[in-house]
């Protein structure tokens, strides 16, 4: 019954951040001695226009260098590599679906669901600045890794990952999903197909693309982690995706940077892009 249930479950927005809660509470996320991760290690970055990237975002992009520099190399996509990535290796209606993202926000959205579900590999948003503090080995193990987030919408502000994984019982106010942003998988992971299933059914079939965050954010990410992890415990198999709660510790996304505060910055508006 539950599996049955699972699409409209995951699409209703108390039931979904419940949800997250109860698996950021009760996940385990177990190490593994298996020394042969199938997650390749590579960095994959974008940047709608990659000939006038900001200098503000250039420096949280450089941050990762001495990172990258011993574990991995790194590939930074614009649009015109992506489209040509999503016409070389998927078919015409995900060309199109891409094509259809009126934002760049949204068109990375979309692309890093593309590259990590093929391909598979650590993607990561151009405005993470990493700490330096801790580096922690993202590439044990085969399962996908992904970030919690916390919003409390009575303050209007993010709650921070240290707070609210103290809370036995969070207030009402608070409201659970997960990040789309770090996305770090083997390639063929089922949790990623199923958010890029969502998100180019969403964007072909919506008579109106303003929703991003739902579309192709982290609000279909997180529908699609619930309607998998419910899919999962029905099946009574173990989940196949870890939770990254200490990614605050290992990077942070900068604020304020120049680009938040023009039309580059999906949350002020809906102007439309090429």
């Amino acid at each position: 019954m539950e599996n049955s249930l699972c699409p409209s479950l995951s699409e209703n927005d108390k039931f979904r951040s419940d949800y997250v809660w109860n698996l950021i509470q009760n996940i385990q996320n177990k190490t593994t001695c298996d020394t042969h991760s199938r997650t390749p290690r590579v960095m994959i970055q974008y940047w709608h226009d990659s000939s006038e990237i900001p200098s503000d975002v250039q420096s949280c992009i450089d941050s990762w260098n001495k990172f990258l520099a011993t574990r991995m190399r790194k590939v930074l996509f614009n649009d015109t590599l992506a489209r040509e990535f999503i016409c070389s290796n998927y078919p015409d209606k995900y060309s199109q679906a891409f094509n259809k993202c009126h934002h760049p926000a949204m068109r990375c959205d979309y692309f890093r669901l593309c590259y990590i579900y093929k391909l598979g590999g650590f993607y990561l948003d151009a405005d993470e600045f990493f700490l330096g503090k801790k580096s922690p080995n993202f590439f044990l193990g085969n399962k996908l890794k992904i970030q919690p987030l916390c919003y409390d919408k009575t303050c209007r502000k993010m709650v921070p990952s240290t707070l609210f994984m103290r809370e036995s019982k969070p207030p009402a106010n608070w409201i659970f999903y997960f990040n789309n942003n770090p996305l770090i998988a083997p390639a063929n992971h089922p949790l990623i197909k199923l958010a890029l299933d969502r998100a180019t059914h969403q964007i072909s079939n919506s008579s109106s693309n303003d929703d991003i965050q739902s579309i192709t954010g982290p609000g279909n990410l997180t529908a699609s982690t619930v309607r998998h992890a419910m899919t999962l415990r029905k099946l009574k198999r173990v989940l196949d995706f870890e939770i990254l709660i200490d990614w605050d510790d290992v990077a942070i996304s900068k604020w304020p940077l120049s680009y938040r505060n023009d039309a580059r910055n999906w949350r002020l508006g809906k102007e439309l892009w090429g």
